[in-house]
């Protein structure tokens, strides 16, 4: 027995035979291999997109019809979406910033951590927040063109067992992990 609210836990336990059942199964666990969460928002708007598309077959739309209809209504989104719903970083400040990283982690890096410690407050999600927003603001490059990019894959995330969770730091620069090779005389 499962007891779970992650989308994407419980989609993994179902065994589904039925081909567009198995699609939405797979699309959830591509969504969280790559963002980490909204499994069931992917699924529930791919599931209203099928059943609108059977619709439309029962309405005897040729399904390639349909299919080009979605390529275009997917052109279309990518290019509103851009320009309409988004902020560039920055012309946000640090407090929107820290605000969207707890958002982003309460869900399931640190929610997890907050739900083990009965102890915690709320400075714990100000504490990883800032780190992050930190983190990301030290790695910031501009190109020849003027764009600005943030690099995930230059911070990296060093564990170290032992001390708490709120005991981490940030290394503006590079840290390695070295450990005691032998027990003897160190060298001068």
């Amino acid at each position: 027995m499962t007891v779970t609210n992650d989308g994407a836990t419980i989609l993994s336990l179902l065994d589904v035979d039925h081909p567009a059942g198995r699609i939405l199964i797979e699309l959830a666990q591509q969504q969280d291999k790559e963002v980490g969460d909204g499994t069931t928002s992917v699924v529930i708007i791919a599931a209203e997109l099928l059943r609108r598309a059977n619709e439309l077959v029962k309405n005897r739309i040729h399904p390639t019809t349909i299919i080009s209809g979605y390529r275009l209504a997917l052109r279309e989104a990518t290019k509103y979406l851009p320009e309409a719903l988004s902020t560039k970083v920055e012309n946000l400040g640090k407090e929107a910033l820290k605000n969207v990283a707890k958002t982003s982690m309460s869900s399931k890096i640190i929610g997890r951590y907050w739900q083990l410690r009965r102890d915690t407050n709320c400075s714990d999600s100000d504490f990883f927040a800032t780190i992050a927003v930190e983190a990301m603001l030290a790695v910031k490059t501009i190109n020849n063109k003027g764009e600005v990019k943030y690099p995930v894959k230059a911070v990296n995330i060093l564990k170290s067992h032992g001390k708490s969770a709120t005991e981490s730091v940030l290394v503006n620069g590079y840290a390695l992990n070295c450990t005691v090779a032998s027990q003897g005389p160190s060298l001068p």
